[in-house]
């Protein structure tokens, strides 16, 4: 807990970059975080308790200057404001948001190799996050790791987890990976699942399964003389 004159010592995002300027090294770093992101927007729609941040800076004390962010590729915490006083935030400082720190951070590793298995792991550790995610669809092999690798911090260290999709019950949700058609172009993608493994659809996947179930209405009917154009109602 910081003390008040620390905290009154500290700069508001307001004075503070959004983040470190450094630009991202793909078009999936930003693209595939913000499918988690729009996923959220809908299994948690009714929920203002949280808050999943792309691409931005993560102020914290545990390092050695408070004005040097970390910038996950993506983040999500919970217990704060969606809208942090009714506004977008510009970035997110820890001693803001009542010392709550991101519970779940997520990295991307690309072409070149941004400290993800070494360093970041290590500030993320100081900071607290309780899982940190690599995705590394790639590069795992010249890494030496897994695709996709969740950490837990336990004891002070992180662990890494087994499964996939793998359940983070303190989050209630699971996280996975899932080849689908998006954008006319098919690619794997990471999602989110419930606790009973089941993976959320996005929307576009579920117009599509609603179209096919209308179709295969329509079909029934046809099959028993019932033209499905001239229902009652229609």
């Amino acid at each position: 807990m910081l003390s008040p004159d620390l905290k009154n010592a500290l700069p508001t995002t307001d004075e503070l970059p959004c983040s470190d300027d450094t630009p991202v090294d793909n078009e999936d770093q930003n693209f595939l975080p913000n499918i988690l992101l729009f996923l959220l927007n809908s299994i948690w729609a009714n929920r203002m308790d949280w808050y999943f941040g792309v691409d931005m800076g993560v102020y914290h004390t545990t390092g050695v200057n408070a004005r040097v962010p970390v910038v996950p590729d993506a983040f999500l915490s919970l217990g704060v404001e969606r809208k942090k006083g009714g506004k977008s935030r510009k970035s997110y400082a820890v001693w803001e948001e009542n010392e709550i720190v991101p519970i779940f951070t997520l990295e991307m590793v690309s072409h070149t190799p941004g400290g993800e298995y070494d360093e970041k792991l290590d500030i993320y550790r100081k900071l607290g996050v309780l899982y940190y995610v690599i995705y590394n669809p790639e590069f795992w092999r010249r890494d030496q790791h897994q695709p996709l690798e969740v950490y837990k911090l336990l004891d002070g260290n992180y662990q890494l987890q087994i499964g996939e999709p793998y359940l983070m019950p303190e989050i209630g949700l699971g996280i996975g990976r899932h080849q689908a058609v998006i954008g006319g172009i098919q690619q794997e993608f990471l999602c989110w699942y419930d606790e009973q493994g089941k993976r959320y659809l996005t929307d576009a996947e579920q117009a599509q399964q609603e179209r096919s179930r209308a179709e295969q209405l329509a079909e029934y009917l046809r099959s028993l003389g019932v033209d499905p154009n001239n229902l009652p109602g229609n």
